[in-house]
């Protein structure tokens, strides 16, 4: 499951993809755990309780506290968990821009989660960002 390691082919092989749907964070008890029907893009257990990413239509179905308002991109490169720079490359970009970067890195992927109402402009700018590479 080695994926790329290499940063020039990282940047040019990055292909963003936007989600249609907007996401939000919630947040629930640890004890309670995820909720039966409620399929969480990503959670984070942490002290204070579970962190719940999810498209806002679920976490408000299930009634969940929420901070809403991110649009989430997937990087669609296969890129190596040891890879170096990636991350520090399009955090870069997208903070001189004016956007932030709440990243989630999968086994393949991965997703950064920002401004919704700034979607298309962090999409032009990681766009621009491979395209440069």
């Amino acid at each position: 499951m080695k994926g790329e390691t290499d940063l020039s082919r990282m940047l040019k092989g990055m292909t963003p993809v936007l989600h249609d749907a907007e996401f939000g964070y919630g947040l629930l008890p640890a004890a309670a755990g995820v909720p039966p029907g409620l399929t969480p893009f990503a959670t984070v257990r942490e002290a204070e309780g579970i962190t719940v990413i999810a498209p806002l239509a679920e976490l408000m179905r299930h009634g969940i506290p929420h901070r809403a308002g991110f649009a989430c991109i997937t990087l669609t490169l296969h890129s190596d968990l040891d890879a170096v720079g990636l991350t520090a490359a399009f955090a870069r970009a997208l903070a001189d821009a004016g956007l932030g970067a709440n990243v989630i890195a999968g086994l393949y992927h991965d997703h950064i989660l920002t401004n919704w109402d700034r979607r298309d402009a962090a999409m032009a700018c990681l766009t621009a960002l491979s395209d440069r590479a």
